[in-house]
């Protein structure tokens, strides 16, 4: 992982009816509206974070 590499992180799918650590996540990354897309930094963290709720995300690397 780069440390100069950015990955562009977009919520495809609902928080409801998930675990509230399901959601905690999706707050973690900045991530509250459906469709929203936030940009971070490549690193092991938040790809842990995006690796644990896949299914709710679309990721696109920069």
């Amino acid at each position: 992982m780069n440390k100069n590499k950015r990955i562009s992180i977009t919520q495809i799918k609902s928080g409801i009816g998930y675990r509230k650590k399901t959601k905690n996540t999706l707050k973690a990354l900045g991530l509250r509206k459906l469709n929203q897309t936030v940009e971070k930094k490549d690193t092991a963290c938040i790809r842990g974070m995006i690796n644990k709720i896949s299914y709710l995300l679309k990721v696109e690397e920069k």
